[in-house]
């Protein structure tokens, strides 16, 4: 038997406790992200993507956000996040402000369209969240694994690399 894991074969690696339980947390997000994202593009007109930006909006401090901070937030490259403002701001959800430190710069910032879709969307988002993330979980457990899932999400967050 191998020392790495005691895996030697295919067969031990798939049944691997560890392999199994982050495939189980994998494929729950999957699944998650698809029944959520979808809600909101049925019953709000708007993707997934596009509301995690409005909430990364929703919470910027006035002027706004550089195209920089938001693509570092959605874990984006700059190009990526420059073509989902351009859509984003087409459908008049945000807008791109001078950036008061920075002549040559721009932020974005939140329209009232913009602020009027985070709030209606996050109605819906927050009711399916309910049903569909929490309501299957054990009552005693729910507080607990959302406090591990911050700690998952923030350790892994701080490992990845910061763009340039």
């Amino acid at each position: 038997m191998s020392e790495h894991a005691g895996i030697s074969t295919a067969k031990e690696a798939a049944d691997h406790e560890l392999v199994l339980a982050f495939g189980r947390l994998q494929g729950a997000a999957n699944r998650l992200e698809y029944i959520l994202g979808r809600s909101l593009e049925v019953e709000c007109g708007i993707s997934h993507l596009t509301y995690e930006v409005l909430l990364i909006l929703g919470r910027a401090p006035e002027p706004g956000l550089s195209m920089r901070a938001i693509a570092q937030e959605q874990v984006l490259t700059t190009g990526g996040a420059t073509r989902l403002v351009d859509r984003m701001e087409a459908a008049g959800l945000v807008e791109r402000v001078e950036d008061p430190g920075d002549r040559r710069g721009r932020l974005v910032r939140l329209t009232g369209l913009g602020e009027e879709t985070a709030v209606g969307a996050s109605r819906v988002h927050v009711e399916n969240i309910k049903r569909y993330f929490v309501e299957p979980l054990p009552e005693t457990d729910r507080e607990r694994f959302a406090e591990d899932l911050r700690i998952l999400s923030h350790a892994a967050r701080d490992m990845l690399p910061r763009l340039p």
